[in-house]
């Protein structure tokens, strides 16, 4: 199959492969001091990227749409969890991962019953609260979590990817967590999850497909309130609108497909392992490179779930689709001549990728993009594993490193 990855567009793609690539005992690279962690607490990943992390969270209404899962009719909320390149040393002490009840609530929807909810909800995160994000525009990256998941249940992706020079922004769909605080200390739980309880196989697809959909209306809207003409986050200047990702686990991988279908701002995806409810059409996503992540079970060429085949056939673009292998999470160590070299050892494993990264602030990236640069045609078989890139070479003169 011959495919055209441009920067602007596959490299976030590029950017959640190699992060899922990574084993997670992983050192960080300079940029943000590590912080000293309690001897037996529990703490995520650090990320490796040279900028230090900021945290915010926000809560959007949506009142031009009905919550479809909500008991009574309300407008649709949301809450949003922001991870931003920032100041080192600027803003509060790292941002909370959840509450004790909202991991309760996690832990029993997993059977774990009781099981210390206080030390999950206290896990260190390296994300500071309130910091101050630095100068330059950067591309967004929005994250749908699975089905009763928390959105924080992807924060150790959000904030590697943060650290890497993007924005990102984890969702939170009201009803369908198993349990998630919005203003007033109100616990939203998964209705969604008990409706589909008691229903059969058909009509229990049929839902997840309202769910899919819906919840490419969510990332829409939350797209809207990001760059919009009055935007909901003060930051909001940092994000390039022309740089938009947006990635889901599970059924937030549908969810990822749904919202680049529906909406032509977003201009590549991922879906991490999750089944295609909504289908993709056999006109495709309008060329936009998409990338199905998946594992040697049941999502991969020829498996059970005949929706991924059906879906690989209908992308039209730039389009990879990689099976968890054991290889897949094999060490990555810096190739011998420095990192500069590791492009090569790429090309030799017939992936390819952007020429660059997009970390540094542009203008019109693409629009640079196609001015000076012809576009580059490559051969990309199926894969089974990808190899990882090469770290980000630091955030360039717009950027400010602490």
């Amino acid at each position: 199959m011959t495919i055209r990855l441009r920067r602007g567009t596959a490299a976030a793609v590029v950017a959640v492969v190699v992060l899922l690539t990574m084993p997670a005992a992983v050192h960080a690279l300079p940029g943000a001091a590590p912080t000293e962690t309690a001897p037996g607490r529990l703490e995520l990943p650090r990320p490796t990227g040279p900028y230090p992390v900021g945290a915010e969270v926000l809560h959007l209404t949506d009142h031009d749409r009905t919550d479809p899962w909500a008991p009574t009719a309300t407008a649709r909320e949301l809450m949003v969890s922001l991870r931003y390149p920032a100041r080192g040393g600027s803003g509060g002490g790292p941002a909370a991962y959840m509450s004790t009840e909202e991991a309760r609530l996690m832990l029993a929807g997993r059977g774990l019953g009781d099981d210390a909810p206080a030390e999950v909800s206290s896990a260190v995160t390296h994300a500071g609260a309130g910091a101050t994000g630095i100068q330059g525009r950067f591309p967004l990256v929005l994250l749908s979590p699975g089905l009763g998941n928390h959105r924080a249940t992807l924060t150790s992706l959000a904030e590697d990817l943060a650290s890497r020079g993007y924005v990102v922004a984890s969702v939170d769909h009201a009803y369908e967590s198993t349990g998630t605080v919005f203003p007033g200390g109100r616990m939203l739980t998964c209705r969604v999850c008990e409706l589909l309880r008691p229903l059969p196989v058909e009509e229990g697809h049929k839902l997840l497909k309202a769910v899919s959909t819906g919840r490419a209306d969510d990332l829409s809207f939350v797209l809207n309130r990001l760059t919009g003409h009055r935007p909901a986050w003060h930051n909001s200047r940092m994000i390039d609108p022309h740089r938009i990702a947006v990635v889901g686990h599970s059924m937030g991988g549908n969810a990822a497909a749904s919202a680049m279908l529906g909406d032509r701002r977003f201009d590549a995806g991922i879906n991490m392992d999750g089944v295609f409810y909504d289908r993709i059409p056999a006109a495709g996503v309008d060329g936009r490179p998409f990338l199905m992540l998946g594992n040697p079970v049941d999502h991969h060429p020829g498996g059970p779930d005949s929706s991924w085949d059906e879906g690989w056939q209908g992308l039209d673009g730039p389009a990879t689709r990689a099976a968890q292998t054991r290889q897949i999470y094999r060490p990555w160590r810096p190739p011998r001549g420095g990192l500069r070299n590791d492009r090569q050892r790429l090309a030799r494993a017939r992936f390819s990728l952007p020429s660059r990264f997009p970390h540094a602030p542009a203008t019109d990236h693409r629009r640079a993009d196609r001015a000076r640069h012809r576009p580059r045609y490559h051969h990309c078989p199926t894969a089974r594993a990808l190899p990882s890139l090469p770290a980000t070479q630091g955030p360039g003169t717009s950027g400010q490193r602490s």
